[in-house]
């Protein structure tokens, strides 16, 4: 059976007629424009200003450092504002570079952190693969049941060849006789 969903094909660009449809489309382009703006400006070190309504006429801004600062500016014309400003301005960039430096230094971190996550289950996995007999018996399967009860049976007639070698007879002890108790 074949799904039918749109996934990730390109639609047209034309004004969108359901009005939930264009909310929803509005929400997520939204959001992937104000991301793209913030990426804009950590990578370039740009100031900028987004302002958007929504279909049913709300405002929706963003800005770097803040819409009010960059609107004045750009309604006063002043391109590089006042030296006071600069400097406020330069250090603002300092503290987002600092602030990038450590999120890039905990995201590498966190996936150092992730691998050794997996590393530690993979051992863990096989370890518990080890010790088979010390895994807790109602979170098995019925496969895993079987092997079970089979590998207990054959240590049950390990454990008399070995007791029988051991004492020099060859008749068992009565515990563990033939089929005394059943796996």
């Amino acid at each position: 059976m074949k799904r039918c969903s749109l996934g990730r094909q390109k639609i047209a660009i034309e004004k969108i007629s359901k009005k939930s449809h264009l909310q929803v489309t509005f929400s997520k382009r939204r959001a992937g424009l104000f991301k793209k703006a913030s990426e804009l400006c950590t990578l370039c070190g740009v100031e900028i200003a987004i302002i958007v309504f929504s279909p049913a006429g709300k405002a929706f801004s963003f800005g770097h450092p803040e819409v009010g600062s960059v609107l004045k500016r750009f309604l006063a014309r002043n391109p590089l504002g006042s030296i006071s400003c600069q400097f406020i301005q330069a250090d603002r960039n300092a503290n987002v570079r600092e602030l990038n430096v450590k999120l890039i230094h905990a995201l590498n971190q966190l996936e150092a952190e992730k691998k050794r996550g997996e590393a530690l289950n993979r051992m863990r996995k096989s370890s518990q693969s080890m010790c088979w007999w010390e895994a807790p018996v109602d979170e098995l399967g019925l496969q895993e049941l079987e092997q079970l009860r089979y590998a207990l049976e054959d240590l049950k007639k390990n454990v008399a060849k070995e007791i029988d070698r051991v004492l020099g007879t060859t008749t068992s002890l009565p515990f563990l006789a033939g089929n005394s108790f059943r796996l």
